[in-house]
């Protein structure tokens, strides 16, 4: 039994040398009990504009689970989307999946983080441009500073998973029970960037405050989000990729496809104009192409008019007229 434990440490040292190669797309820590259920708390206010709301969660240190406080961060890249970390059930263990940026939103277990994250995509704003507007259905901002907002709360209810008991985990006894969708996955294997430094540092100062950690606040941390935004670090984007939409992501994928929302909705629009245009040409074309009217027309006319005219000389013009157009007929 001791040796199966010692073999079943040293697997998880190697694993953890391993994930820096991999980044933020690792997994970097598995614990053989679930992490605490998720804090309700109030969003602070965005005080400008380009921030994303990275929501808080729960992180595992040497003293157990401690809270990772929720914090607005400068967005790292035009058109940067933050995908929050999620803890996943696998093989008898909860395994942590880190957050990154990407253009799209990808898979966070379906876990309700609120504040735009619930469970699929990202329903708090999308990008119009080189500027990011922000869905105050879901999201708080500070509306004397920031106008860029909307209001949209159909995306919300299409991404939201009801998650009435907080649980801050994916799979296994009692977690959500959400398989990643399409969209979810093609966001997944796209190109990515990992968290800041400032994000590494602000995981780092939650580590080290000994009243983060559930085994002191009993899983009811005072300092649940940071009203102070985390300072900004520029990065090069990731390349452009082709995405069908989310809420999402995103747009809502979606949804968005939030980032993928916009290109969701208007592809509808899109398509739809050629079909609206084509449906009075093609009604008209078949008129066109009978040419039943400019055939129909010189039969009347018939040009023996001209030579009918000077017939009715004695002034019995309705007369004359009626004979010339009968005698055709009776031939």
């Amino acid at each position: 039994m001791k040796v199966h434990r010692c073999a079943r440490w040293l697997l998880l040292a190697l694993l953890v040398l391993i994930v820096p190669a991999t980044s933020h797309a690792g997994v970097f820590i598995s614990v053989g009990f679930a992490p605490p259920v998720l804090p309700v708390y109030v969003q602070p206010l965005c005080p400008e504009p380009g921030l994303m709301w990275t929501p808080g969660y729960w992180a595992y240190g040497e003293d157990g689970y401690y809270w990772v406080p929720g914090a607005w961060v400068p967005a790292p890249y035009e058109g940067a989307l933050w995908t929050p970390g999620y803890w996943g059930w696998s093989g008898g263990l909860y395994v942590f999946h880190d957050g990154y940026w990407g253009r799209h939103v990808g898979y966070y277990g379906g876990v309700n983080y609120g504040f735009g994250y619930m469970g699929i995509g990202f329903a708090g704003g999308e990008w119009h441009g080189h500027d990011f507007a922000y869905n105050t259905a879901v999201v708080r901002v500070n509306t004397t500073v920031i106008h860029n907002t909307y209001i949209n709360q159909t995306v919300v209810h299409n991404t939201t998973i009801v998650n009435n008991t907080h649980v801050a985990y994916s799979g296994g006894p009692g977690g959500i029970q959400h398989q990643p969708t399409a969209q979810e996955s093609q966001a997944m294997h796209e190109a990515h960037v990992a968290p800041t430094s400032f994000q590494q540092q602000h995981i780092q100062a939650a580590r080290a405050d000994h009243t983060s950690y559930a085994k002191a606040n009993g899983g009811h941390p005072q300092n649940v989000a940071v009203a102070k935004p985390l300072a900004a670090e520029h990065h090069e984007a990731p390349a452009a990729a082709t995405h069908t939409g989310a809420n999402g992501g995103a747009r809502p994928a979606v949804n968005g496809n939030p980032g993928g929302h916009p290109a969701t909705a208007s592809r509808p629009a899109t398509q739809s104009r050629p079909g609206t245009a084509s449906r009075p040409v093609t009604q008209s074309r078949p008129e066109q192409a009978s040419r039943p009217e400019p055939q129909s027309r010189p039969a009347p006319v018939s040009r023996p008019q001209p030579q009918a005219r000077p017939a009715p000389a004695p002034r019995a013009e309705p007369q004359s007229h009626a004979a010339p157009r009968s005698e055709p007929k009776h031939k």
